[in-house]
């Protein structure tokens, strides 16, 4: 699976931390463009100092916009960086966060980055190489830092370009209130003052120590424990498995989203694991900001993974992108900051507010509203004729009325056999069909007829299912295909659901009836591409049972807690008649 849970977890090696090693940056300029300082010390109001690397341009004769980016993966990570920026005429600074490389202080994930920013870009702003306007660089976490950092108002701060950020409860550290297993993998990356990129990047180590706690039947929270390093911030997140007052209090609020009035340029790919906390962030901003806020906000949407939201690549997860996909992202940062900063002209790329690539069709496209992009969302009818657990025998999606019985599937948590195809699976790979395959008889799919003619769908599918089950509790994982005329496949987009959650993030109520509920997958990830002539949409719905996720036994206690020893198998009805229509909405993009 891909973008669901189980990916979600696993592809975010490239998440928190992809581009702090990549050597996928932009080529150094001559050094002698440059003046480099490196171990500044930044004093934050509670006496702990920061540790800088100061790039400035060498041949810098008056103050100027600057640059910082804030980072956990330590500041030499973003040395090409700062050489770019530098030589390109802006003052650029990497910061170690408190508690991390050269830096003072505990490391406390996430929480501690809105204060130190604001205290981080007032300093800079005194400089005499800082004309007084600041801003900020950089994806995933250095994306969050300056959602968070824009959320406490420094009066410097001129303007921000969050790429790939995460929003805290909603992508990170759980999605659809369901946690992974990479967590101990990111949290072992940025444990002690280190770099711990040796450790972080053994893939075959961490697969491994994945599959032999989900093997083992034994709790999610001794996964800390088998992994042999006992953190803190793992028991905490932990500690509060739905979206409430402590992953609130990570992100910005309704009336600091509506105050935010600075330029903002937001970035986020198809496949970038932290799109949904991206556009979260976006959401917000366009909900709750003013007129003028939100006239001022340009949202560009690649067809990228998560490290290609700073460094676009033609090829990546089995599939090949046209060179229109190869924007040049820092040159469009130096536009942006040259447009919101010193007066110069709009960036020639953002032609509307929302920049969004079809992909196979090759092409960018814009739009006004991140609405505007789909044209129709067009409901296609979940059916069966018998039980549609085979993928060579499935059940239909059609604008038909439909009238079959219902399908069903049994997930047994005590079943772990997908465990040894798992390990196996790229988890990067977009168009792998082996872990579907292999989990025939274990989960629904369903598929379109062919398409007569070459479809563009652009946006967000939606999905409405009743769905009864027979234990308080289970975890769903849907996800969307195009299955081309040869057979192959393109995952599209994923969802995931914890049935307890069914009503809400925030409040969780088990069933307690046999009799099917409507559950409504909203969750699904942005996509937009040409879906060719004489290809279908596929389907798949199942538990999300992996190796790379927290593991619901069904009993409906304490998920994080329970064991083998508490599972339940589950029988899984979905009913599709005239009373009970599930059905699988196709966002279609503008003619």
């Amino acid at each position: 699976m891909k973008f669901g849970i189980a990916h979600f977890a696993i592809s975010l090696l490239t998440a928190l931390a992809a581009t702090a090693a990549s050597a996928d940056q932009p080529a150094l300029p001559d050094p002698a463009q440059v003046k480099f300082q490196w171990g500044v010390k930044i004093p934050l109001r509670d006496g702990v100092k920061l540790n800088a690397t100061v790039y400035t341009p060498r041949q810098q004769k008056a103050p100027a916009p600057c640059v910082v980016t804030m980072t956990p993966y330590i500041s030499q990570s973003y040395h090409d960086r700062g050489m770019y920026f530098a030589a390109h005429g802006y003052p650029f600074l990497t910061v170690d966060v408190r508690g991390r490389g050269n830096s003072e202080g505990q490391f406390r994930p996430l929480i501690q980055e809105a204060a130190d920013g604001h205290d981080v870009i007032e300093w800079l702003a005194t400089q005499p190489y800082c004309n007084g306007k600041v801003t900020m660089w950089g994806g995933s976490y250095a994306g969050y830092n300056q959602w968070v950092t824009a959320k406490e108002f420094p009066p410097h701060l001129a303007t921000i370009v969050p790429v790939a950020s995460p929003h805290a409860g909603t992508d990170f550290p759980m999605r659809g209130n369901i946690a992974t297993t990479y967590l101990m993998r990111w949290l072992t990356f940025t444990s002690g003052h280190a770099s711990q990129a040796n450790i972080f990047g053994d893939d075959a180590f961490w697969m491994t120590l994945n599959r032999h706690w989900f093997e083992s039947g034994e709790p999610f929270n001794k996964f800390d424990a088998q992994v042999g390093n006992l953190t803190t911030a793992f028991q905490e997140w932990l500690a509060h498995p739905k979206v409430d007052s402590y992953w609130d209090a990570y992100n910005p609020t309704a009336a600091q989203y509506g105050k935010l009035s600075l330029p903002i340029l937001t970035i986020t790919g198809s496949y970038d694991d932290d799109q949904p906390g991206a556009m979260e962030h976006y959401r917000q901003h366009m909900k709750h900001g003013t007129a003028e806020a939100k006239a001022s906000h340009y949202l560009v949407i690649g067809p990228w993974d998560h490290a290609g939201t700073r460094t676009p690549q033609a090829q990546f997860g089995g599939l090949t992108f046209g060179a229109p996909s190869l924007v040049d992202l820092p040159q469009l940062h130096l536009d942006w900051y040259a447009w919101t900063m010193q007066n110069g002209p709009k960036p020639k790329f953002l032609q509307k507010r929302v920049a969004y690539y079809v992909m196979d069709a090759d092409k960018w496209r814009y739009a006004d509203t991140l609405e505007a992009v789909t044209a129709e969302s067009r409901g296609y009818f979940l059916d069966s004729s018998s039980n549609a657990t085979d993928v060579l025998a499935s059940g239909s999606l059609s604008t038909t009325q439909p009238k079959g019985k219902p399908d069903n599937y049994v997930y047994d948590p005590r079943d772990v056999s997908i465990a040894a195809i798992e390990s196996t699976v790229d988890p990067s790979s977009l168009t792998d069909q082996r872990t579907i395959y292999a989990q025939r008889g274990k989960r629904l799919v369903y598929h379109t007829a062919p398409f007569e003619r070459d479809t563009e769908v652009s946006g967000y599918f939606k999905l409405s299912a009743w769905i009864a089950i027979d234990q308080p509790d289970t975890d769903f994982s849907v996800s969307v295909h195009e299955i081309r005329s040869d057979g192959s496949s393109i995952m599209l987009s994923t969802d995931v659901q914890r049935a307890r959650y069914r009503e809400s993030w925030r409040e969780g109520k088990l069933v307690s009836t046999r009799e099917p509920l409507k559950y409504e997958f909203n969750g699904f990830t942005f996509t937009s591409r040409l879906i060719r002539k004489d290809s279908r949409l596929r389907l798949v719905i199942g538990p999300a049972s992996s190796i790379h996720n927290q593991k619901n036994y069904n009993s409906g206690g304490d998920v994080s807690a329970e064991t083998i020893r508490d599972a339940r198998p589950v029988t899984v009805q979905l009913y599709h008649d005239r009373s009970r229509p599930s059905t699988l909405f196709v966002p279609l993009g503008q003619p």
